[in-house]
């Protein structure tokens, strides 16, 4: 079955250990998108604010090794920035890539960088990671949890209204969902977040926000990790992440927000515990699970791809605005000395 993954730290890792796309020791590349049906995967530029002199140049670093990889492979996955792109993509029996952002200081609060961003490709951004930035606060811990979006916050999701991108809330304070669900006028997804009721996790939504967000025509995307996903207390071992608990969360959130607002962000290359779903070549382990929780086969399809469809077309579109930003800016970056901790 088609599937759309809606994160991945695949393109960060890449990168650190000089890994390829086509081929690879990770969890996700071509062959195992292949073997897994997959019609759309998202690779978030991932950073760690804390361990780069810029987020923004280390992002730019990031996209061009991607791209370039893209490029590379270019008989088998496509740069995808839309739904009609998606379509193109599929009708040429290719896998269609989505570039997103993990971390919101990679705008640096200029709103400049993230039309930039939009240029060259880029569809959604995680607002923040597990640090504060300019735009906001993260749900680490619950230590900000009533902290919602700065003022520049709410610019970026004004903006990224206006420019077509996806807002992503996986990580965000539960006062910054809020707030991104009062300024944004287009459904906005938690690209990889579970059921805070299953598991009380500050990176899981509570049933309150899993019904704002359907109400909002958006999406959570199940993710992998298993401690987002253990039923009971966590243990100090990192334990395989179960199917059956997937299937638990799954259950849980159509019985409180409908099926349409269920998709999937396996977080695979950036969750350190093995998973019963080894890689992106075995997505059909969770849909033959499913079927066997008697959801139904259309069912299956909203979670797999149908869901993550729908949110591509509503809100991507295809405004471009050039900026003064270029090329220079990487070398820029690449000339100045660097002290990056991966």
């Amino acid at each position: 079955m088609d599937f759309i993954d809606f994160h991945c730290d695949t393109a960060s890792l890449m990168w650190e250990r000089g890994e390829h796309l086509k081929a690879n020791t990770l969890k996700i590349d071509i062959k195992k998108l292949q073997k897994g049906e997959a019609l759309a995967q998202f690779f978030a530029m991932y950073i760690d604010k804390t361990s780069v002199d810029s987020s923004y140049g280390y992002c730019m670093v990031l996209l061009e090794n991607f791209k370039q990889e893209l490029q590379l492979n270019q008989k088998n996955i496509m740069l995808c920035k839309n739904h009609e792109d998606l379509m193109k993509a599929k009708t040429e029996n290719k896998i269609g890539a989505f570039l997103s952002i993990e971390e919101g200081d990679a705008v640096d609060g200029d709103l400049n960088k993230l039309r930039h961003f939009k240029e060259q490709g880029i569809s959604l951004i995680t607002l923040t990671w597990n640090y504060e930035n300019a735009l906001g606060y993260p749900n680490y811990e619950f230590t900000y949890q009533h902290k919602g979006l700065k003022p520049k916050g709410i610019e970026v999701v004004a903006e990224m209204n206006h420019l077509g991108m996806i807002i992503d809330v996986s990580h965000l304070s539960d006062a910054g969902f809020e707030d991104v669900l009062k300024h944004s006028q287009y459904p906005i997804i938690a690209s990889h977040s579970n059921s805070r009721t299953q598991t009380h996790h500050a990176r899981n939504l509570s049933d309150e926000m899993i019904k704002k967000l359907a109400d909002n025509g958006g999406l959570t995307g199940i993710n992998y990790f298993n401690n987002f996903l253990v039923e009971g207390v966590l243990k100090e071992k990192l334990e395989t992440s179960t199917i059956a608990d997937m299937v638990r969360h799954i259950k849980h959130i159509r019985s409180v927000g409908g099926i349409e607002v269920i998709g999937l962000g396996s977080d695979f290359d950036g969750i350190p515990n093995p998973v019963e779903i080894e890689d992106s070549s075995q997505m059909s382990k969770l849909s033959d699970a499913l079927l066997k929780a008697s959801f139904s086969y259309e069912e299956i399809e909203k979670i797999f791809y149908k869901n993550g469809r729908r949110i591509i077309k509503d809100v991507l579109h295809s405004r471009i605005f050039y900026t003064p930003l270029s090329i220079m800016t990487l070398f820029s970056y690449l000339s100045t000395p660097q002290t990056l901790l991966f």
